[in-house]
Order: C-alpha cells, then structure tokens, then sequence
C-alpha cells in the first residue's frame, strides 16, 4: 500500500515525485562530511540518485576525499538492479574506523555511469554530513544510504513496515 505522502513546503521536493528507475542530478550543494573530529571531505561537484519514496543518496568524487580515509574492503559486496554491483570501504581516521560506511560503483550500468569514480557514504556513520551547512538526517532503517535535508519531504521508506512501498 503507497503511504500519504507529507506535506511539501515552499522549496521542498517530495520523494513521492522522484522516479522509478532512478534519476541523477547534479544540484551542486556544498557537501561535507566529518569523522573522527575533521572533515574528511567537502565538494560542490555530488550527484544525488533520486529514486521514488527514497531521499537523495550523495555520490561524491573520490578526489573530495582526503588520502588515506577509504579503505577498500575485500568480500562480498551488494547488487543494485540500476546500477550494478557495488563495492565498499571502510572510513578510517587514526584508531577510529566505520567499516563498511562507504560505497561506489566501478563499473556502473546505464545512466548510473556518471556515479564512476564517485563514493557514497552512510550518514548515521558519520559524526556529521552536511548538505549547504545543513546537518544531514540519516534515512530510516539500516539499509538505504540516504540523506533527508530541508529541501525534501516524504514520508521516506526504510522505517519497520515500508520495504513494500
């Protein structure tokens, strides 16, 4: 059953509008992302996946990220019907590590090839990810790898009870 959607304010976009295959943009926010007490990286250059019901996942470029803090995980990775086969990487700084926190597509399918050379990463691993200064809310559940900001409004899948949305 599709949930009601909410309410959009004045400069919002609803998920409920995004659509199924996904769609890439670029809205060139200022993005940045800290761990372990520093930004470990920062650019105007992202590409969110807009997918219904879903809020935007960052890609950001791997030339945003400081040297050293992705640490290529070996093993299993997931399978994205749109976009291909995923890889992953642990976020490290010093003795602190978020395994698993990061992601990216080395050969990514169809219109997703604008996602190569590019990492997302899950929010709630993070200390902060900021989109135009604008502290990040990680999306629902231990899945998806969203980000809700001010500028979107659901209701979001990912919670208990939405993975048939």
């Amino acid at each position: 059953m599709r949930p009601r959607r909410d309410a959009s304010k004045p400069g919002q976009r609803s998920v409920w509008d995004f659509p199924r295959p996904p769609a890439y943009e670029q809205w060139h926010e200022h993005v940045e992302v800290r761990f372990a007490g520093r930004t470990i990286a920062a650019t105007d250059d992202a590409w969110c996946v807009l997918e219904t019901s879903h809020p935007p996942t960052y890609y950001l470029p791997l030339s945003a990220f400081e040297p050293g803090v992705l640490r290529e995980v070996d093993g299993v990775g997931t399978v994205c019907e749109w976009k291909g086969a995923a890889s992953y990487y642990d976020v490290v700084v010093g003795d602190r590590v978020a395994a698993r926190a990061a992601w990216t597509y080395r050969n990514p399918r169809g219109d997703a090839a604008v996602l190569r050379d590019h990492v997302a990463l899950y929010a709630r691993e993070m200390d902060a990810c900021l989109v135009d200064g604008s502290p990040v809310t990680p999306q629902p559940g231990g899945f998806y790898g969203g980000w809700i900001t001010p500028t979107v409004s659901g209701p979001f899948k990912g919670s208990p009870g939405t993975m048939g949305w």
